[in-house]
């Protein structure tokens, strides 16, 4: 099970996924980063929030606060492995979004992409 764990002292780094997603970057870990690009209706995070993944499946963030975030884990992995970004939609009309959780009626699209 993925561990949520920055191993950073500085409580800001360590809070913002955009800090820490250059740190894990320069520590030698492959990363990819996860953006809320939009939203539509009822959606549980705001166009702009950020998770950040390691090719571990380790994370800090969130773009959902929900299941949705263990779909943008798995799709991150693909990208941190393939080098190439994805763009990921996850609403009420799509099956997918009552598997992963997002049943509150809106709909989000998330970009993932490789931090290099």
């Amino acid at each position: 099970m993925p561990h949520v764990n920055s191993g950073q002292d500085n409580e800001a780094v360590r809070l913002d996924p955009l800090k820490i997603a250059e740190a894990w970057s320069r520590a030698g870990r492959k990363v990819a980063l996860a953006t809320v690009v939009e939203t539509w209706g009822s959606a549980p995070r705001p166009v702009g929030s950020h998770l950040v993944i390691d090719e571990e499946g380790d994370f800090e963030g969130s773009v959902s606060g929900g299941c949705v975030e263990g779909a943008v884990v798995s799709e991150a992995l693909d990208v941190i492995a393939s080098g190439k970004p994805a763009m990921l939609e996850f609403g009420v009309a799509d099956e997918t979004a009552w598997r992963v959780g997002l049943s509150c009626g809106g709909r989000i699209r998330v970009y993932v992409e490789p931090v290099a």
